[in-house]
This record gives C-alpha cells, structure tokens and sequence, in this order.
C-alpha cells in the first residue's frame, strides 16, 4: 500500500502540535483525519487521484478540514454506522456512506479494511492492509494517549491495542508524531503503561487517597505541569474501570475500597 503521511498543524496537544493526515493508494485513494486544509495536503491530495474521505474518530483536531476535501475531491464521505448525527455535528457536512467494522474501502493499490478500536472514543477505527495500520489517537510513538471519561473507556482501550497487536503489522502510522516503526514493542508499552497506571490507582485508593485529586496526587510522580487536567481525566477512567470491575466504589467524585 502507497502511505503518504502529512503532518497538519492543530490546535492538538498530541505529539508536535500537529495532527498526521494520511493518503492510502495511489491511485482512488483513501484521505484519512484531514484536520485542516493546508498547501502541503493540498499537494499530496493533488499528487494522487482521491476518492474516498474518513476519520478515525470526531476529536475537533481530527475532522477540520473533512468537508472541504471531500467536496474538492469528488470523494466518497464516509461515516461509521450508527455514529452519522456524531460525525455530521462535528463536519458539518453528511456522509455519502457508512462502513461498520470489517468492511473494506477498495483503493488502486488494494482494499482497507475497518477495524474497530474504541477507547479512546467511542466510535475509533483503525484503516488496515497487510502489513500496516493508520490508527488515529489508538497509539503514540513516544508517550501515551489520552483516555478520558465520557468518551473514554480504558477497559475498550486496552482490547484495542491487543486487537491491533494481534495483528502482526509491520508499521503503525499514528494520528500524532512519528510512523511506529517497533508496533509489537509499542503497543506492548502501552498495555503495560495502562497496567502499571492502574495499579498506581488502585494502590493509592487502598492506602487512604478518595477524591480525584487526591489519587492524582498519590498515583503519579512527575511533574504535571501543563497536563494536569489530561492526568485528572486518565485517573477518572482507571476509576471507572475498576468500579466496573467490582475493585472498589466510585461515584465520579470519590472512591472507596
């Protein structure tokens, strides 16, 4: 498969302050998390023949500029089914067509197939072929993503990245920063980050920590500068997912053992 990967700069707090469109084939492409409408995608759009438009999730810093190429391309806009109202509000534009996990999307350079990652939203996908996967927000290079409640769910999160690692795939191209070139190791560092995290969590609630705050302050030991409402967010869905799990009580504000 033909991948061209570029950079869009978002107002995003991903890795680079920029957001990776992609174009799958070479020719009846895919264009995949147009962001925003730049000369450098503009080149790569005109560089290949387009057909097709879609997103791996309706994160703002996903969809921007979704519209507009579709309408410049001629393109096919598609939608997850049973998430059209969603992606409609945050496009501003309906799609063409709906896929559900396990279709395809023909390009001049083969088929891309839908696979289904939530977590990190509820309605993410990933785009595969053979040998490699476009993953949205699913995976990071360096660092780790975000999972925040309402949308986030860390239980959904973690079957994803076992899902795709199951895979086998010999690159991961990331909706932020560099291409993964290691996925096996990459997402086996984010299981076991996820894992760890957890049990930062479920320790500091056990060692007497109860608000939100409190386990934040307890359960991470750098500096969260910056970050501080990212790392609040993350231990509310740990909480979620322990709660769930039958490990402790949390009613959104405060846990118990």
């Amino acid at each position: 498969m033909d991948v061209s990967r570029v950079p869009v700069d978002t107002a995003t707090r991903g890795p680079g302050g920029a957001t990776n469109a992609y174009i799958l084939g070479s020719d009846s492409a895919v264009l995949i998390d147009p962001a925003a409408r730049t000369d450098d995608l503009d080149d790569a759009v005109d560089a290949t023949s387009v057909d097709h438009v879609a997103v791996t999730h309706h994160h703002p810093d996903h969809v921007g500029a979704v519209a507009e190429y579709a309408d410049a391309c001629a393109a096919t806009l598609w939608a997850r089914a049973g998430r059209v109202d969603a992606f409609e509000r945050a496009t501003g534009v309906a799609p063409d067509r709906t896929f559900r996990p396990s279709d395809r999307i023909a390009t001049g350079d083969g088929h891309v197939e839908i696979v289904d990652t939530p977590g990190h939203a509820q309605e993410h996908v990933a785009f595969t072929w053979d040998r490699g996967a476009v993953v949205g927000d699913l995976a990071v290079a360096v660092g780790s993503v975000v999972i925040g409640p309402p949308d986030g769910d860390i239980r959904a999160y973690l079957t994803s990245l076992r899902r795709l690692r199951a895979r086998g795939f010999e690159l991961i191209y990331p909706g932020h920063g560099p291409v993964i070139e290691d996925p096996d190791a990459t997402l086996a560092r984010l299981i076991d980050h996820r894992l760890d995290r957890e049990r930062t969590v479920r320790r500091a609630v056990a060692e007497g920590a109860r608000t939100v705050d409190e386990i934040l302050d307890e359960a991470y030991d750098k500096d969260l500068t910056g970050v501080r409402d990212l790392a609040r967010a993350t231990v509310r869905a740990h909480l979620h997912k322990l709660a769930v799990e039958g490990d402790l009580d949390f009613d959104g504000e405060r846990a118990d053992p």
